[in-house]
């Protein structure tokens, strides 16, 4: 029985992995007609919700590290796409704002959500299921891990 556990075909994380791996390749030649990385694209997506964050909330939201999102907004305003701005009222808080150009890509990137979900081969309502299914797995290992969880956005997103 140790055997079949050790085996890398049964482990759920290593399923999860090649999941996001799977996920990237599928996203990347849709994103490289907008000119975005897969991660750039979960940043434009959450300054889309909601122009104007700090990037401590952008990195919340995307668990990330100030240290990993930070190049990633450079390289984000190098493309026009984003302006950072020191807080008025507290200097070490820095805001994400979107450029028209940022605001103008959110158009273009209108239909990647339905081809992704065609992609999937799974319905609206099975990806939705899923989608729930992984937020609450990740939570539970968030809070087995002593880390702090947050529930994820629409149910229906690839």
């Amino acid at each position: 029985m140790t055997d079949a556990l050790l085996q890398l075909d049964n482990q759920l994380c290593f399923a999860l992995h090649s999941a996001s791996h799977a996920f990237a390749r599928a996203y990347k030649p849709r994103l490289q007609k907008l000119g975005l990385t897969y991660p750039q694209y979960l940043v434009m997506l959450v300054l889309w919700e909601g122009d104007g964050q700090t990037v401590n909330r952008i990195g919340e939201r995307l668990f990330l590290e100030s240290s990993t999102l930070t190049p990633l907004l450079k390289r984000l305003e190098a493309a026009g796409h984003v302006t950072r701005r020191r807080g008025v009222e507290d200097e070490r808080e820095v805001r994400i704002h979107l450029t028209e150009r940022g605001r103008a890509l959110k158009a273009a990137a209108a239909e990647i959500p339905a081809q992704m979900l065609a992609a999937s081969a799974l319905d609206a309502g099975e990806l939705g299921r899923l989608r729930e299914e992984i937020a609450a797995l990740r939570a539970a290992l968030d809070a087995a891990g002593g880390s702090r969880s947050r529930p994820m956005g629409s149910l229906n997103q690839v």
